[in-house]
């Protein structure tokens, strides 16, 4: 008779145990929250690296803003490791809304903005980008490695 009794306690525990933990897995498979992003990365342009400025500006890095206002970007750095930063002028993001910092040449437009380089700054064999506020703190980064295939979703 224990047995019996002891079996459906055992499965009731085990059920129990089974769907607090079916509760808890979707807190650590969360999306991004909120806030001002990095988005996808193109690390490597796509064909080969030619320096023509096509080819820099299939460079670029995606930051999202995932706020429900606006956002003044003037003073925003997007660096990598060795150092190289782009530095926003005065550029205001709408909610919910993207720009692309493109490595090349271009006019800054909605959406799209230029770094006027001539020469690449993202690694294909591995780099970090860091998103940095104007008060010198860390707002977001995202790294990758060479196993990675040219692009990087970073959120």
């Amino acid at each position: 008779m224990r047995i019996r009794t002891a079996a459906p306690l055992a499965l009731a525990a085990a059920t129990a145990l089974a769907g607090s933990l079916l509760v808890a897995a979707p807190a650590s498979a969360a999306p991004h929250q909120g806030g001002l992003h990095l988005g996808k990365i193109q690390y490597d342009s796509p064909g080969k690296d030619t320096r023509s400025n096509s080819s820099l500006n299939a460079e670029w890095v995606d930051i999202h803003n995932n706020n429900k206002s606006k956002l003044q970007l003037k003073g925003y750095k997007l660096k990598d490791n060795t150092g190289y930063t782009y530095t926003f002028g005065s550029y205001t993001i709408g909610a919910g809304k993207t720009v692309r910092v493109h490595t090349g040449r271009g006019k800054n437009a909605s959406g799209n903005v230029y770094w006027n380089r001539g020469s690449y700054v993202w690694n294909n064999t591995g780099d970090k980008a860091r998103l940095i506020k104007p008060n010198g703190k860390l707002q977001d980064s995202c790294s990758w490695t060479k196993s990675g295939k040219g692009a990087k979703n970073c959120h």
